[in-house]
């Protein structure tokens, strides 16, 4: 009898929602990371300045790196990655914000939470 074999690759979802409460801080973070990315082409960095100027789910999001999530995971490498941020109306009173129960079966669970940088 033969084991079936399993994949080595892993899918992990996570969603955060995060209180902005220094807009200008985050803008002004967000457009230093642009700043200092020599490999940004100027048109891109000009729409990146124009974006994150105006919104504060751009600005997160270019400050936000999912491999800085699992860089120092032992045995782990990222094999690829997409994230996207939105601004939304949240109430945490809601019973809409108790997570995605449809997934509740196919997920393992785990750990206290992981850390960032620039949050």
């Amino acid at each position: 009898m033969s084991t079936p074999e399993t994949s080595r690759f892993v899918r992990l979802r996570v969603e955060l929602v995060v209180e902005v409460d220094d807009s200008g801080e985050l803008s002004a973070t967000a457009l230093r990371r642009i700043a200092e990315d020599e490999h940004m082409p100027a048109e891109e960095r000009q729409h990146a300045e124009t974006a994150v100027k105006e919104d504060d789910a751009e600005a997160l999001a270019y400050l936000v790196d999912p491999f800085d999530l699992v860089s120092q995971v032992p045995g782990v490498e990222l094999s690829q990655a997409s994230w996207s941020s939105e601004l939304i109306d949240y109430d945490p009173d809601s019973p809409d914000w108790e997570g995605d129960e449809d997934d509740e079966d196919d997920e393992v669970e785990g750990g206290d939470g992981v850390g960032g940088r620039g949050l």
